[in-house]
């Protein structure tokens, strides 16, 4: 059998703007990056709070690989359970609120392990319309009947549940939506829930680190109790600059996991050094609040400067900022233009996001600069987005 009518699909893909192709980044993250040899300022980088970077995480990374080695190993429930992850996971779980935490080597295989756990055939499942694609596939690959809610939109889902018959009934929803970087309406969203007893699994991979005082996320931001949000998962990758996710919740619910989690009993542990590393980001990002502070100043200005070009944005209290553009090969054109002018910032086109709202998604980080972020509006006026 040949890969012809693959290479039709393919080519079908070039011609709609939507083909993907990968770069090559030669330097850290940090704001001036060096990507396929050409020097950019650079703003499509989820390192929210500039720790990837951070010399203190690699010192502790790199302390770490010299004690523990580079590999995990095994599965953590054969032998790769180090002494680095058990303080980690006992540190997140101190960092959330919660009795338990369990580390899972990436978000995507978090968000699979957490809901294939705990649904079955007998269930349901109700996802955020908008929900990252790592939740919208634990759903169906549960095998638990699936709905889909209007954005945001707790009348919806309460309209959704009193209609069920499922045994268990599980509502996930994204913390701040990778897309577009608004918020859940979490409070809203648990007070359906309670009514309905279902519970509420939330996927706070972009609110860690942003959000909240101490910059424990969505939860902490709307001061909710642990006992409104049931199932928290947290992601490594992002404001913490590392790698890896988590699962935060009740003793029961952690203990069922471990038990019944493919992805988390089926799998190598992460590196112990990436642990190692992690509880050093976490210190850092607790203890330097100045990095949220100046997220927010850097957001504002961009904001108020969008304003004055005239540019469409998304309702975003968060360091995503997507400008709006439409159509795949526009969006392209002007993510190529911005490239030409020494700006590197993706264009994001369907499936990721709905047809007819391709966009620029521009993400700020503690580590830009207010003249860098000026460079940027500066740029954006000359290509006439």
């Amino acid at each position: 059998m040949s890969f012809d009518d693959l290479s039709t699909e393919l080519d079908l893909r070039k011609e709609q703007a939507l083909y993907r192709c990968r770069r090559t980044l030669q330097t850290p993250q940090q704001p001036i990056v060096q990507v396929d040899g050409r020097e950019y300022l650079a703003f499509c980088s989820n390192d929210y709070l500039g720790l990837a970077n951070h010399p203190e995480v690699i010192k502790s990374f790199q302390t770490a690989a010299n004690k523990y080695g580079v590999g995990g190993g095994a599965s953590h429930l054969v032998n790769g359970h180090s002494q680095a992850h058990h303080e980690l996971e006992e540190a997140l779980a101190e960092f959330t609120g919660r009795p338990k935490a369990l580390l899972f080597s990436t978000g995507y295989m978090a968000n699979i392990g957490a809901v294939n756990a705990l649904l079955g055939k007998q269930d349901a499942v109700f996802q955020d319309r908008l929900n990252h694609a790592s939740l919208l596939d634990a759903g169906l690959l549960s095998g638990a009947r699936f709905q889909r809610y209007l954005h945001n939109d707790s009348e919806s889902l309460d309209k959704k549940l009193a209609k069920t018959e499922a045994r268990r009934k599980l509502v996930v929803t994204d913390g701040v939506f990778s897309m577009d970087g608004d918020l859940a309406e979490l409070p809203e969203l648990s007070s359906v829930c309670k009514k309905h007893d279902a519970w509420l699994m939330v996927d706070d991979a972009h609110g860690f680190g942003c959000l909240g005082e101490s910059g424990g996320g969505c939860a902490e931001h709307f001061s909710m109790p642990s006992d409104d949000l049931q199932v928290l998962v947290g992601t490594l990758g992002k404001g913490f600059g590392t790698a890896g996710a988590f699962v935060a919740g009740s003793e029961v619910l952690i203990e069922t996991l471990v038990q019944h989690a493919r992805t988390y009993i089926y799998t190598t542990s992460m590196p112990p050094a990436v642990a190692a590393a992690t509880l050093t980001s976490l210190r850092l990002l607790q203890e330097e609040s100045w990095r949220r502070d100046k997220l927010t100043q850097l957001i504002k200005q961009f904001r108020d400067g969008c304003q004055e070009l005239g540019l469409t944005l998304m309702d975003s209290p968060t360091p995503i900022q997507p400008i709006m553009i439409g159509e795949s090969d526009k969006a392209m054109q002007i993510s190529k233009a911005l490239e030409d002018d020494g700006i590197f910032i993706s264009a994001i086109r369907p499936p990721t996001v709905p047809h007819g709202s391709a966009r620029l998604r521009v993400t700020l980080s503690a580590s830009h600069t207010e003249q860098q972020v000026e460079r940027l509006l500066q740029s954006l006026e000359k290509v006439s987005v």
